[in-house]
């Protein structure tokens, strides 16, 4: 396949332009930039395979450029469903930088980073009505997808002028980085075709852009920080363990889409893992492949290895050669609760609140749901004390199979 054929095979392409990007793509050489939202520290795992075309386009010949919305930032883009909570200007900056190292990092040294704050700035609001504004027609953004569904629940002036910022953006880097080439998420193909328009308007002249499919699960549901469910690519927000463990429990039916668009694997490569996959789909071999692939590539093989360790680590004895700060800095979602040495094991589940009485503490425990560091506790006058706890401060606490609990023998 060449590189166009390879971007459909992976589903990496909703919306195009230009018929004649697909040329240009596949020969190399255009220069091209995605916008980053710096309203959060960090990208999160559903912008992850949008943003992984950055190093695609890179290997394939094409040169890089990433914008932090530092002035869009300010703004808020529309997103269909209300008004976006207002960012403080103070965690823009901040997250601008966090931005900055994180895209550093992933796409190395040489990559250009540039915050559209610093053209904004200074600009005039009548100049930029007159130079920018008096050229895109309100019909034409009215009928842009996102602002119209918006405008069933109301669309502020300022997220209204979001498509002209982002259009002018794409202009600006343009006239001063030679950049013909745009790309983003589905949801933001409004934006994009806008700086074409305005381009094409003002300087006559032909640039391109194309968009990728939102990410969702089986259900359609986006995975994505407005929708509560976003895993981190900072590993101080979201650790590889918590990496590990989210992508283990994918879906098996979204396992091939999900390793064409999250990883490098090449077609005949899938392919054999969906074979291996369904012959022993028990064996997760799909999801324990794109963990390996994602963690690898957002933060090196030996925390691959290291999250992997810790994983088989907590549901097997081998819990005891974990350290209390594998356990704490791996599991920072999983609930914490104080225990007393030396505590009656039922009083000790009421009063750390894991149960809700001593009768359903006498049942869960009598039926076996109880365990300590991986070890069934059926006795209802068991002991809790510290020299049995891991580095005696802690014990991981599972309550049937789905509930699991950090018990620390210190104030929390």
């Amino acid at each position: 396949m060449n590189f166009y054929e390879d971007l459909e095979y992976r589903g990496l392409i909703k919306d195009c332009s230009s018929s004649e990007l697909k040329e240009k793509l596949n020969k190399g050489g255009l220069t091209f930039y995605i916008g980053a939202d710096p309203t959060a520290k960090s990208l999160h795992i559903g912008q992850f395979p949008t943003f992984l075309l950055v190093e695609r386009l890179k290997r394939a010949g094409h040169n890089a450029m990433i914008l932090v919305g530092g002035a869009t930032g300010r703004v808020g883009d529309p997103r269909g469903t209300g008004e976006r909570e207002k960012a403080e200007i103070s965690v823009i900056e901040n997250n601008f930088e966090k931005i900055k190292k994180q895209m550093t990092k992933l796409f190395g040294e040489d990559i250009q980073i540039v915050n559209n704050f610093d053209w904004f700035k200074d600009m005039n609001y009548i100049d930029f009505l007159r130079d920018v504004g008096k050229y895109i027609n309100v019909n034409y953004m009215v009928n842009k997808d996102l602002v119209k569904r918006q405008m069933e629940v109301g669309i502020s002036y300022a997220e209204f002028s979001y498509m002209l910022i982002q259009g002018y953006d794409f202009k600006y880097l343009h006239d001063h980085y030679g950049v013909n080439l745009q790309f983003g998420g589905s949801d933001q193909w409004g934006n994009l075709t806008t700086g074409i328009e305005i381009i094409r308007k003002l300087n006559n002249e032909e640039v391109y852009a194309f968009s990728v499919p939102l990410i969702t699960d089986s259900t359609g549901k986006k995975l994505g920080k407005s929708y509560g469910n976003a895993l981190w690519l900072d590993k101080e927000m979201t650790s590889s363990y918590e990496m590990y463990q989210y992508l283990l429990n994918f879906e098996d039916v979204m396992m091939e889409e999900y390793l064409k668009k999250f990883t490098f694997l090449s077609k005949e490569e899938i392919e054999q893992i969906m074979t291996e996959h369904n012959q022993k789909p028990e064996q997760r071999i799909a999801q324990k492949t794109l963990a390996h692939e994602v963690i690898t590539f957002l933060h090196g093989e030996a925390e691959f290895e290291h999250a992997k360790k810790i994983s088989e680590s907590l549901f097997s004895e081998d819990i005891k050669n974990l350290t209390a700060q594998d356990i704490l800095e791996n599991m920072k979602e999983v609930p914490q609760v104080q225990l007393n040495d030396k505590e009656n094991i039922v009083e000790a589940l009421v009063n750390s609140k894991i149960v809700s009485s001593k009768r359903e503490a006498r049942e869960m425990i009598l039926a076996g749901a109880i365990s300590f560091n991986n070890k069934k506790v059926m006795d209802l006058e068991y002991i809790i004390q510290k020299d049995l706890a891991i580095e005696e401060r802690i014990f991981v606490i599972k309550k049937g199979k789905k509930n699991m609990f950090i018990g620390i023998f210190e104030e929390i």
